[in-house]
């Protein structure tokens, strides 16, 4: 019953002074946005990204040549690395940027130099035409493979096989189109990064790539002569580690038994550093959000000192009529608890719609409230409003009456 009495009265106390409650609302409104939004566009940013990962493929490998002990890897020994049984298809991978051109169009293309093995590893699909095959890499034929985005960008349509373009100068044939949806894993990391930049610069998404043999890559590029990356798939996910000892034993061999030499990394490695990556983010973004809340409990703390050296006369008066400090104090500590809990939920609002706004004009991410950061919000700023308000309360009940009746001696 007493509990109820103080927070009528602690209700009644702050919203009588609605310009200042709010005025102390907005510095713990302003810090639950900060935390909310920070969050949940990082935790929104990091899943986009992380979905890319994923929609990578996650039963291959890619091999990294960083030492080639003065014996370079050959075009030829590729095929040697999916001998064994767990290891399903190898293909070798080079990357360019060249000047594609035609007609009229001129625009800057990413290709990869490779396989026809790559379409299966990299599990693209071909709309029009087909990918790569070996008779194309053992007669180093200028042929290339468009993807759609590329197609309908340089030439204005998808449906393309047949026609002919410029690279860096040279003719080359499109003998076919990728599905709308089909990338490799070395560009999908480019057309995140490219399409975030774009959005922001020009509205523009579209990132042209192409690919052709990797013979023909050797005679386009200066720089690639050899194989210095390759990717390999496992016969299935289950047999992945498999394979990836398998690699590992015939690279040993291959460059003698130097393990720094070359690295094997697959998506699952990917996967756990985003996430790693996602948690310190949270953990950091959290932090710098919380200082705001602070800064918020700090506004609480000077309003209800204020307040209660203002009602020094209430308080004066209630003591006169028995009220204990243990009431003086729950009222006061209400008070600063019911501002603190009132810009809490205020802040949860508006961040929803910030989020909406933010959802509306960036469709490429979805943005969703996280309501374990909702209800760390209010947990927090519950403590804060407790925490604050506990000294001003408590400055309060210490009160005495004959404070009261002095100030009224020396007013007269």
């Amino acid at each position: 019953m007493r509990l109820l009495q103080s927070f009528k009265m602690a209700w009644y106390a702050v919203s009588t002074n609605k310009l200042r409650t709010f005025l102390t609302m907005l510095g713990i409104m302003i810090g639950v946005v900060a935390l909310v939004i920070l969050v949940s566009i990082a935790d929104g940013a990091t899943t986009s990204v992380t979905d890319e990962i994923s929609g990578m493929g996650s039963s291959y490998l890619t091999v990294t040549i960083s030492d080639d002990k003065e014996n370079p890897l050959k075009l030829s020994e590729i095929s040697g690395f999916a001998e064994p049984d767990e290891v399903d298809a190898a293909a070798p991978m080079a990357r360019t940027s060249v000047t594609a051109k035609s007609g009229y169009t001129s625009e800057s293309m990413t290709l990869i130099g490779t396989t026809g093995s790559y379409l299966d590893i990299q599990q693209m699909e071909i709309q029009y035409g087909r990918f790569i095959k070996n008779a194309d890499v053992e007669n180093n034929t200028n042929v290339v493979v468009l993807t759609y985005d590329t197609a309908v960008e340089l030439l204005g349509r998808a449906d393309v096989e047949g026609e002919k373009i410029s690279l860096n100068g040279k003719s080359f044939l499109v003998i076919g189109v990728l599905t709308e949806d089909s990338s490799s894993s070395l560009t999908k990391g480019t057309n995140m990064m490219s399409s975030s930049s774009d959005d922001e610069d020009s509205g523009s998404s579209v990132v042209l790539e192409g690919y052709i043999p990797f013979s023909t890559m050797t005679r386009l590029a200066d720089n690639i002569l050899n194989v210095t990356q390759f990717c390999a798939s496992a016969t299935s996910e289950e047999t992945l580690d498999e394979a990836e000892n398998a690699l590992t034993k015939l690279l040993m061999e291959r460059f003698e038994y130097d393990e720094d030499a070359f690295s094997i990394s697959d998506q699952s490695e990917i996967m756990d550093t985003m996430e790693s990556v996602n948690s310190t983010m949270a953990l950091m973004i959290g932090g710098i959000a919380a200082i705001s809340l602070l800064v918020g409990g700090i506004g609480i703390m000077n309003i209800m000192l204020v307040s209660v050296t203002e009602r020094t006369r209430e308080i004066g008066i209630r003591k006169a009529i028995g009220a204990c400090k243990r009431t003086i104090m729950m009222q006061f500590l209400l008070e600063a608890l019911i501002v603190s809990i009132m810009g809490c939920f205020a802040g949860i609002g508006l961040s929803w719609v910030i989020l909406k706004l933010v959802g509306i004009f960036t469709p490429s991410m979805q943005f969703t409230m996280d309501m374990r950061v909702v209800w760390v919000s209010v947990a927090f700023t519950g403590l804060i409003g407790i925490i604050f308000g506990l000294y001003p309360a408590n400055k309060a009940a210490r009160k005495s009456r004959s404070t009261h009746f002095a100030i009224q001696v020396k007013q007269r």
